[in-house]
This record gives C-alpha cells, sequence and structure tokens, in this order.
C-alpha cells in the first residue's frame, strides 16, 4: 500500500510541485491551503509523513507542528521562506525532524521523503524484539519506540527515539555527523542539513528536564558521544 504523505502550503505552485514529484514516486499525497486543514484531515486519518510550510493564513505551520506531535510522532519537513536561525530554532525544537528553505529543489525534498520513511520502515522492522536497553538511569524499550528515565516517559519524537537508541547501543563511542545522518535520518553524504545538531540539542534537553544522569557530549570536528554521568 502506498505511504501517505499530507503537504500544507498556502502557494498552490508548490503544492502541485511536490504533489507532482511525489506522486512520480509512487506515493499518494493530499494537500492543503492551511494547516489547520491538513491537522482537521489528520485526526480522522492520519498519515506517513507531513510537509509543512511556517508562513500559512490561520495557525503557522509552528503551531500546528506542536498540534501534530501532541498526538503522533509522523515524521514532519518544515519549508519556510525565510533563512532565519529563529525559525530553524524554533521548527526544531517543537518536534520538526527537519527543514527547507524556500527556494528548495523538489528532487532533493524528495530524496528526503523517500529516506525518513525508509527509516521508519526499518525501525518497524528491527524494533520488534521485547528486550529493553539501559543506559544509566534511561530504559529503551524498542518495541513500544518509547524510552524512559526513571520510570518516566522522556516523550520523543520518532527521530529522537532512534538517535538516543543508537547512542546508547555504542556507549562511549564517538559517533560522526555523517554516521548519524546514514543511520538515523537515511541520508547519504551530500545532504547538507543542520537536523543532527539540532535534534542532539533537543534531545539533551529532553535529558535535562528529566534530571537524567546520562549526557551527550559534543567530540568537536567530529560527532557525538553518550556518556554516564551528566555534565
Amino acid at each position: 500500500m502506498s505511504k501517505l504523505i499530507y503537504i500544507a502550503d498556502d502557494e498552490q505552485n508548490i503544492r502541485r510541485l511536490i504533489h507532482s514529484f511525489l506522486e512520480k514516486e509512487g506515493y499518494a499525497v493530499k494537500s492543503f491551503a492551511t494547516g489547520d486543514a491538513l491537522f482537521e484531515n489528520f485526526q480522522s486519518k492520519p498519515c506517513d509523513l507531513v510537509i509543512l510550510d511556517i508562513m500559512m493564513p490561520g495557525s503557522s505551520g509552528l503551531i500546528i507542528c506542536t498540534k501534530l506531535r501532541a498526538i503522533s510522532k509522523v515524521p514532519i519537513i518544515m519549508l519556510t521562506a525565510r533563512d532565519t536561525e529563529e525559525d530553524f530554532i524554533s521548527g526544531i525544537s517543537l518536534g520538526s525532524d527537519d527543514y527547507f528553505t524556500k527556494p528548495f529543489s523538489p528532487i532533493k525534498l524528495t530524496m528526503r521523503v523517500k529516506a525518513m520513511l525508509r527509516r521508519v520502515e526499518m525501525d518497524t522492522e528491527t524494533n520488534t524484539k521485547n528486550d529493553t536497553i539501559t543506559l544509566s538511569d534511561i530504559t529503551i524499550f524498542p518495541e513500544r519506540l518509547t524510552a524512559e528515565c526513571n520510570g518516566k516517559e522522556l516523550g520523543l519524537t520518532g527521530t529522537e527515539f532512534s538517535l538516543l537508541s543508537y547512542l546508547v547501543e555504542n556507549n562511549d563511542k564517538a559517533i560522526s555527523r555523517e554516521e548519524l545522518l546514514n543511520k538515523i535520518w537515511g541520508y547519504d553524504n551530500i545532504v547538507e542539513t543542520r537536523a543532527t545538531d539540532a535534534t542532539v540539542k533537543r534531545l539533551r534537553g529532553k535529558l535535562a528536564d528529566a534530571g537524567s544522569q546520562v549526557s551527550i557530549e559534543t567530540v568537536w570536528g567530529h560527532g557525538f558521544r553518550i556518556r554516564e554521568g551528566a555534565q
């Protein structure tokens, strides 16, 4: 069965362009002129991935992202015409999985969509065992795609869960940004995105808020490493 993708953008030409490229790849696609219309439809019929513009009439893409995250771990790619650090941080901190600035290449966007959906499929296929993974006060439940700190759920997005799981499985090993992009996002080395650093920052925040003794260190010039003992 084809994966279902929702697009919300108030620019009709952009909706048609993305719609066309994704349909050619065999996806079922439904487009909306507002985020509110997308969210209303999502509540009755959830999709497999969301592409969400930030600046739209009615609720902004950031508000819709927050609403979606309250009820779902669906992968979300944000679009914006404003290439500002504030937009990027806002989108990622609210739970989006990646970020595109207009104008963008529809081919590159399609590649990222394919990579994200492939990663979700792999997570579903591999996380079927009942075994838990533990590091200090963190317990990961692969079958449920959830993680807890001292028995309290961390409330991770799908990408955050995959990132934490991979770091814990490679405990005390320095993992490069390139390896994380490949293993977690499914991107190859030619993809340019700040999603890795931003998602690590968001995950650090959730671990700190939970009072965890697990920390994620930056290995300068290389990537990241997870350690027992909060910094």
